[in-house]
């Protein structure tokens, strides 16, 4: 199953929930790989550490192969020559860096719109499950996640904006789905950085199932043990596996997978 992650709004999670939800696939005895599209690389640190900073194979460099150029290379546009392992068993990574924003232009130009999709083809049943992170925005590397996808989960943030950023996006996914991807399903909207005790959260959330949105259980809670497990490298059911916002994503997991 090929799941993005996407929201154009910023800071709602997107990247914190493709890595828990990828460790846990992985925990769970899936071979799982985990695609970074957003040039900031924050699901690479988060999976990788220190380690993510030069990589010398990036999503980057497999774009740009897809060109037909590399400064000093001539690598076949073949996906597994970028994928690099990560410390935990089960998991592997195609990471991304800065470089992605300066091929941007050059692959819209091209219409490599259907790379991604037609190289994640080729590996098969390499991986019984794949999850790609996105960048905050609609550009080249969201479109082409959500052209190669089969699932989409919506990261939502309790604040007014996220919620009028919502309406947009769904119309975003419905054009992807008409005009390039039918395949593509709107799994859930997974609601982030809750606080039970707020009462504006709790209206937005109720709000949201009213309007028949799918909106997905459990709601993952606010927590300081997030920013931990981002500042040593180790997603939550690593750094922090008894922990209610790991049994959280557990049984968001188990949900997705047909065993909640």
């Amino acid at each position: 199953m090929r799941r993005v992650i996407f929201n154009q709004k910023g800071g709602v999670g997107k990247s914190t929930i493709a890595c828990n939800l990828a460790a846990i696939s992985a925990v769970e005895g899936r071979r799982t790989l985990l695609v970074d599209l957003d040039p900031q690389g924050n699901a690479s640190r988060y999976v990788l550490g220190d380690a993510a900073e030069g990589l010398e194979q990036t999503m980057a460099d497999f774009f740009a192969s897809t060109l037909g150029f590399r400064i000093g290379s001539r690598k076949p546009p073949q996906l597994e020559l970028y994928i690099t392992e990560t410390p935990f068993a089960g998991l592997d990574l195609l990471p991304a860096n800065r470089e992605l924003e300066t091929l941007q232009g050059k692959l819209e130009a091209r219409y490599k719109i259907y790379k991604l999709r037609d190289a994640l083809d080729t590996l098969g049943a390499n991986y019984e499950a794949i999850y790609i992170d996105t960048p905050p925005a609609l550009n080249f590397f969201s479109r082409s996640a959500l052209i190669a996808a089969q699932r989409c989960l919506i990261p939502f943030d309790c604040d007014d904006f996220s919620r009028r950023a919502l309406y947009e996006l769904l119309e975003h996914i419905h054009e992807i789905q008409e005009d390039h991807n039918e395949a593509l399903a709107v799994e859930g909207v997974v609601v982030n950085h809750f606080q039970v005790g707020a009462r504006h959260p709790r209206t937005l959330v109720e709000e949201l199932i009213e309007e028949r949105l799918p909106v997905l259980e459990p709601y993952l809670s606010a927590s300081v043990r997030v920013r931990e497990s981002h500042q040593y490298a180790r997603p939550l059911i690593h750094y922090a596996p008894r922990h209610k916002l790991t049994a959280e994503y557990c049984a968001l997991y188990q949900g997705l997978n047909g065993r909640g």
